[in-house]
């Protein structure tokens, strides 16, 4: 036996958990950053994935996959879908070709059973002018609008404008998502999305993701990032 050498061990994948019970998730290929004693960090597929934990213990356990790149488009119901295995057997949601009405484009989402479970709608490019510009529509629950995106100055500029430090905690959530974990390191808008006056959502860019209220469907979420990545 040798003594005195230590051992690299392998770190196993990360386990998927389940997409429904996801509160904040990123989009990226990082499972477990660069930490501690570990040099290089661990990557797996390409999926949404939530954070948790911190130092060496940061993971970023995937729970909605990307199709394989070895799958051929012509095996799926649309050209963006999600699974929610690496493999590609379980489908999770997908979206139709999108339709014009009256000037703005709607993608309808479907479950993996290809049930319609809501819609993605935003304005043509002359009506992205004005804000909100993009709108998630599920059945039974008020249209969720993104709004303005936030003060320049960050969270600080929030405060000194009232808001408040509950909002100062999400903004700070928010971009923490989107300095680890995603494919994009470089500053991204964060926006604010809402249901009438309830705070459902915050976003920085279209792959990190804060939720405030539990009824939003997730798939729902993945399928604004699907579009907006395309």
């Amino acid at each position: 036996m040798a003594f005195g050498r230590s051992r690299k061990v392998e770190e196993p994948p990360a386990q998927p958990i389940g997409w429904a019970d996801a509160w904040e998730f990123v989009i990226g290929t990082e499972e477990c950053p660069a930490a501690g004693g570990q040099k290089n960090a661990v990557h797996g597929p390409r999926a949404f994935r939530v954070p948790s934990g911190g130092g060496m213990r940061r993971v970023f356990a995937p729970c909605a996959f990307f199709p394989p790149e070895s799958q051929s488009s012509t095996s799926t119901p649309g050209d963006l879908c999600l699974f929610e295995d690496p493999e590609g057997q379980q489908l999770l949601c997908y979206l139709t070709a999108p339709e014009v009405r009256s000037g703005e484009r709607y993608f309808q989402v479907h479950d993996g059973d290809g049930r319609v479970i809501g819609s993605i709608r935003t304005a043509t490019a002359l009506k992205r002018a004005l804000k909100p510009e993009w709108y998630i529509e599920q059945p039974g629950r008020p249209i969720i609008a993104s709004c303005h995106e936030w003060a320049k100055g960050g969270a600080k500029g929030i405060v000194q404008r009232g808001a408040g430090k509950l909002l100062t905690n999400v903004v700070q959530g928010v971009a923490d998502l989107g300095a680890e974990g995603g494919d994009h390191s470089s500053p991204e808008r964060l926006l604010e999305w809402r249901a009438n006056d309830e705070l459902v959502m915050t976003s920085q860019g279209s792959r990190s993701f804060l939720l405030r209220a539990g009824w939003i469907d997730r798939r729902l979420v993945f399928a604004y990032a699907l579009v907006r990545n395309g």
